[in-house]
């Protein structure tokens, strides 16, 4: 099994997985899916009663249920380094939680005004900022006022889509994609390159040329246009695979692809190592 990275952005990639098998792509997918670890806020305390500032007193309440907001401070990525963080199951101080498992999170503000994912400072390191600094998480009015501690910790998407790293993760089979020698200039060939509704033929020179081949997606609109008198040949290879993936943020795309890579080469040996003592 081969990877080749066609595009590696900070939050999304594109990759051909090679000399591999449908279930081996399909292993990948859900481990990019459901297998990785983040950090994400699973517990959150509001200040109940009155709020001091500027000797004016702020209520303590906002439009929302306290179960809303929590579950929307869940949702912010924040930020993970795989290196520092452990999950508590782990962790040397038994789950109690410590700066090897858990991050601290406060947010204080006070209305009017909308409150926003980047109102959660890090207790400690600066670096634990959330990234993405303007989801909405509630509006407060004059008079209103909300204080919070939240609490990191690590999990998988297994127990809760807020520990998902990777969204929107898909493969297909590698397009193979071919003109029949001397159809290059066929009237009815050239059609296809209007016809193709993902462009992935030109016309150039009055010739079909093939431009944009990963971006096929098989629909074989083509080969339909063209009927039993060919032209061109489509078809899917069932051992390369086109995948493409995003993540929230919590983690680069290329560390979520290494940890997947990783995790998949780990389920790997234990499976052969049981399989031995049998």
């Amino acid at each position: 099994m081969d990877i080749e990275i066609i595009e590696m952005a900070e939050r999304k990639a594109k990759f051909i997985l090679r000399n591999s098998s449908p279930a081996m792509a399909n292993a990948l997918r859900r481990t990019l899916l459901s297998d990785i670890p983040k950090m994400a806020i699973d517990k959150v305390e509001f200040h109940l009663g009155p709020i001091m500032y500027d000797d004016k007193e702020y209520e303590s309440v906002t439009p929302l249920f306290d179960e809303i907001i929590a579950h929307r401070l869940g949702m912010v990525p924040v930020p993970t380094d795989l290196n520092l963080f452990c999950p508590q199951s782990e962790c040397v101080c038994g789950g109690e939680g410590c700066p090897n498992c858990t991050i601290m999170y406060s947010l204080n503000k006070i209305g009017p005004c909308t409150v926003l994912s980047g109102d959660l400072e890090p207790l400690g390191n600066p670096d634990l900022r959330v990234k993405d600094e303007f989801i909405p998480i509630v509006e407060l009015t004059d008079g209103q006022a909300v204080l919070i501690y939240a609490t990191a910790v690590m999990g998988t998407a297994k127990k809760h889509v807020k520990w998902q790293v990777a969204n929107g993760v898909g493969y297909k089979y590698l397009p193979q994609i071919a003109i029949d020698e001397g159809m290059e200039s066929d009237e009815e060939v050239l059609e296809c390159a209007a016809i193709c509704p993902k462009k992935v033929f030109e016309v150039e020179d009055g010739k079909l040329v093939i431009k944009n081949p990963l971006d096929c997606s098989l629909c074989r609109a083509c080969t339909d246009h063209l009927g039993e008198r060919g032209g061109i040949t489509v078809k899917g290879d069932d051992k390369n695979f086109f995948f493409k993936f995003e993540t929230d943020g919590s983690l680069t795309a290329q560390q979520a692809l290494d940890k997947a890579v990783e995790i998949l080469a780990d389920e790997a040996k234990d499976f052969k190592a049981q399989l031995e003592q049998l």
